[in-house]
């Protein structure tokens, strides 16, 4: 069996607004834009309007549950569904809210991401599985999204 390859696909900054905390283990994150660039010239805009629901396990890890759209520079939408989970002790997480720079090493911050769009030139985009490592600040989240090959 062939072992897993990963290859860059994108990386996107998403400006996020405050977390709404709805209730103790639920949570929600709106998006207010952001940039993305990709292999083969992608390149383009966070459009506003995406979320990000989480659900907040008793551990304090963070399911993710992300739906927002990408415009390219040429006009084309690429719907982004991402889930997945963010593991910060709580210690940390108060220091990326305060606004404080955070090793991303120092949490876990994985999602299994898929990509769709009618754009016939990125129809490529609906037949991959794709991963992303993600580093969180307190009003951008930074995402690397890899092509599972």
């Amino acid at each position: 069996m062939r072992g897993i390859e990963l290859r860059p696909l994108l990386s996107i900054e998403v400006a996020v607004q405050p977390v709404l905390e709805l209730r103790v283990d639920r949570r929600f994150v709106s998006f207010s834009g952001g940039r993305f660039v990709g292999r083969d010239d992608l390149e383009g805009k966070v459009l506003n309007g995406g979320t990000d629901w989480q659900q907040v396990r008793a551990d304090g890890t963070f399911e993710i549950d992300a739906h927002y759209v990408l415009m390219t520079d040429s006009g084309e939408f690429i719907e982004v569904r991402s889930s997945g989970l963010r593991r910060v002790s709580p210690e940390v997480n108060e220091r990326i809210m305060g606004g404080e720079a955070v090793d991303p090493e120092s949490y876990y911050f994985r999602t299994h991401v898929r990509l769709q769009t009618s754009a016939p030139k990125l129809e490529w985009l609906n037949d991959l599985i794709a991963l992303s490592t993600g580093h969180r600040e307190r009003d951008v989240v930074h995402i690397d999204v890899h092509e599972v090959l």
